[in-house]
């Protein structure tokens, strides 16, 4: 198994900016593929960026891309998500996800793809 450990988030104020971390631990050669997704309050889950751990492949959803920075450091089993010119919109609970196989660009941002998940980390921008 892998446990994900999510931090980061906090309340800020629209136009600022965030770095969440998910420091991955456990049998981590299950984590070829990591993703950032969220969720706010009445609504489905989201993918909004993806690194694949080998090449450092990443995929983002439309509506962040600019905004949002995927990037890992393997030394320190850490996948971070930066997030830039936060609107209220990007209310959310940021969860960290992983999976042992990598995700092409049709499936990658679908959350049932993936077998790991942290518990989250929110994000509040007013």
């Amino acid at each position: 198994h892998v446990q994900l450990v999510e931090s980061g988030g906090g309340s800020v104020q629209a136009g600022g900016s965030l770095r969440l971390s998910c420091a991955a631990s456990g049998y981590t050669y299950n984590r070829n593929c990591m993703a950032w997704f969220r969720q706010a309050p009445g609504k489905e889950r989201e993918g909004v960026a993806r690194i694949a751990t080998g090449s450092g492949n990443t995929y983002y959803a439309d509506s962040v891309k600019g905004r949002f920075t995927i990037s890992q450091d393997n030394a320190k089993n850490t996948v971070y998500l930066q997030i830039n010119s936060l609107s209220p919109e990007d209310t959310a609970m940021y969860y960290c996800a992983a999976d042992l196989s990598l995700k092409p660009e049709s499936r990658w941002n679908l959350p049932n793809e993936y077998r790991f998940w942290g518990q989250g980390t929110q994000v509040t921008v007013s």
